[in-house]
């Protein structure tokens, strides 16, 4: 009796840690999006639509975010935050596009162009091997214990399934915003301006909706992959 009581216990702590683990996955899928690229975009749309800012100023806002964190990732870690820099360069780019075009559609155009320039560069990176999404969702796996770090580099270096599933995560994010940028590149030249201005907000969000469903289920078996590993 009390070894089937004993079994029942650690049966119940192994699910409740999985589940754990899982939950955790959901934020930690979040992150590298929300800091390095969500919050750069955001910022933009709220100093250029809800504050009035000019185009180049508001894109300027959107690249402080950006900027801090290549640098900081140069200065602290001595290697580049892929995503971070990326976002950068992109707004960089948006900054001379705007000081020269003067077309409304053009501008809906491209802010959607904003985000398909970053999500084909995730997509690329996970099918060249180097997923970009991985520098940002591996440390909240992880969460700096060293088993779990020991296993994620072990399943990386040796485990298909999980290797695709790393790869696949980064897949689905770039392809939520490449359709978004598609999207929007479309609604730019066939849609009325004043309906487009907050239409793309709309469509801005369900992507990255998108994005986080289909990307929580694969973050998830990660993480269970990884804590099944290290235990």
């Amino acid at each position: 009796m009390a070894t089937i009581t004993a079994h029942a216990t650690t049966a119940h702590a192994t699910t409740a840690h999985v589940t754990t683990g899982q939950n955790e996955s959901r934020t930690a899928a979040l992150r590298p999006l929300a800091i390095d690229v969500a919050v750069p975009l955001a910022t933009y749309y709220v100093a250029h639509s809800a504050l009035g800012l000019g185009l180049v100023a508001s894109l300027a806002l959107g690249s402080a975010v950006p900027a801090v964190r290549t640098a900081a990732a140069l200065l602290r870690e001595r290697r580049v935050n892929g995503l971070a820099l990326l976002m950068l360069l992109v707004n960089t780019v948006g900054i001379a596009l705007s000081a020269v075009a003067g077309d409304p559609r053009l501008m809906l155009a491209k802010d959607g162009a904003t985000t398909g320039v970053i999500g084909v560069s995730v997509m690329v990176s996970a099918l060249v091997g180097r997923p970009l999404m991985t520098a940002g969702l591996r440390p909240f796996i992880v969460k700096g214990r060293a088993a779990r770090a020991a296993a994620w580099d072990r399943l990386a270096a040796g485990d298909a399934r999980f290797a695709r599933r790393e790869r696949l995560f980064s897949l689905i994010w770039g392809g939520a915003l490449l359709a978004e940028c598609v999207a929007k590149v479309a609604g730019a030249y066939t849609v009325p301006v004043e309906t487009m201005v907050w239409l793309g907000t709309v469509i801005l969000l369900a992507a990255i909706g998108l994005g986080v469903l289909a990307g929580n289920a694969v973050a998830g078996r990660m993480a269970d992959q990884v804590i099944a590993e290290a235990e």
